[in-house]
């Protein structure tokens, strides 16, 4: 079996290589390898950069505005994104809500909210979990009472990515009572700035603020700003689910950890001449946690070649899901013996703005945020279920 690459793609890669070392903004860069938050005005400068080339939206229809990049193309520029630190792309707009609204969306929707994503002008968020909603969804109360050609909505999201950033966000209200709770959903859309939303951080174990409530009080918004039809919010999240939970393989972001973990244990800082790799035991570690991205590569190319056949990556996703996120947390915690004494004194609840530009301190940053990774998209246990009924027929 050959797994590498022709060199037509292997061309592609050499230009979006170049691409990113000579033109992608160099501020930008840089503070994010030193694990620095960015500010909205640095994510949206970021995302520009990347619109104006065109490079955005990479995985949408030439008819929408994508590049026209089979899954390959697709591939190695997530790999090359990453390998050059470039910030990962917000996925709520260009990969969430995106094909959401160009799949179900009417032509007016289209034309309003899709130029906006694919340049990287607009922000959005996700509005799916709540306090009693969570692994659960379909338990949401969150509300949307129709009257008169306006929906008011009501309720209070949990866990809300990127918020801070957002213009717009995307939620699941309960636009009626059904007897089965998957019925009854809408998907809608808001402004962030709506009289009556409020948004309140949630700062995580790492130190970061990434996450957000936002609260909703008779927010007014047209109906014209739902996705589809009325009641049939479910079916449009199980859809959009398939891409989220797809979109967290980063492969390049793995591998560059790996070299990370491998350069930190090749030296002796203490002058001993000790190394790390010559512990047999970490460095079997190692190697594992080396097999496992190896081995979730190629799930995730045997599920993106489904997808290329059209539509969701589906529940198989689900798969890509439980092996990214439990590959992640194999690999932090080989950041932390790696650092061994030298994270000690990052070991802390504010890990991420102790020293954020040192090593120790960023890789702790990262171990903490990993810790979420099985839980939110879906926890991990909830997507073996999915798995169990679905792909399996168990």
């Amino acid at each position: 079996m050959d797994l590498s690459f022709s060199p037509e793609i292997e061309a592609f890669r050499a230009k979006v290589r170049t691409w990113f070392e000579t033109e992608f903004p160099e501020d930008i860069i840089r503070k994010n390898k030193a694990g620095l938050p960015l500010t909205t005005a640095e994510v949206r400068k970021s995302e520009m950069a990347l619109g104006k080339k065109g490079w955005l939206a990479t995985a949408w229809p030439e008819e929408y505005g994508g590049p026209g990049w089979g899954i390959e193309e697709q591939y190695v520029f997530d790999e090359e994104l990453e390998r050059a630190g470039v910030p990962t792309v917000t996925p709520m707009g260009v990969i969430y809500v995106g094909p959401v609204i160009y799949t179900f969306g009417s032509d007016e929707q289209k034309a309003r909210w899709l130029p906006g994503i694919r340049d990287g002008s607009v922000g959005w968020a996700q509005g799916y979990s709540e306090p009693g909603a969570g692994s659960d969804l379909a338990s949401l109360q969150f509300s949307a009472r129709l009257e008169n050609g306006t929906y008011t909505l009501n309720g209070h999201k949990i866990w809300t990515s990127a918020a801070q950033h957002a213009d717009w966000i995307f939620l699941l209200a309960r636009t009626s009572q059904e007897e089965k709770k998957q019925q009854g959903i809408s998907f809608i859309c808001c402004p962030i700035d709506a009289p009556g939303v409020t948004v309140k951080p949630i700062i995580t174990i790492d130190g970061n603020h990434v996450l957000n409530e936002v609260f909703f009080e008779d927010v007014k918004v047209p109906e014209d700003n739902r996705i589809g039809e009325a009641g049939k919010g479910w079916t449009y999240s199980q859809y959009l689910l398939g891409f989220e939970r797809t979109s967290y393989a980063r492969i390049g972001g793995k591998r560059a950890m790996l070299r990370h973990i491998r350069d930190v244990a090749t030296t002796t800082p203490d002058g001993s001449g000790e190394r790390l790799i010559d512990d047999e035991g970490f460095a079997q570690r190692l190697t594992e946690a080396e097999m496992a991205v190896d081995g979730l590569e190629m799930t995730v190319f045997r599920v993106l070649s489904a997808a290329a056949q059209g539509g969701s990556p589906g529940d198989a996703a689900s798969t890509v899901k439980i092996l990214a996120t439990s590959t992640h947390q194999q690999i932090t915690e080989l950041m932390v013996d790696a650092a061994g004494a030298y994270a000690q004194p990052h070991f802390s609840f504010w890990a991420g703005q102790n020293d954020p530009g040192g090593s120790p301190g960023r890789d702790m940053a990262t171990y903490f945020a990993g810790r979420a990774q099985s839980i939110y998209g879906g926890t991990n246990e909830i997507q073996r279920t999915i798995i169990a009924r679905k792909v399996l027929g168990l």
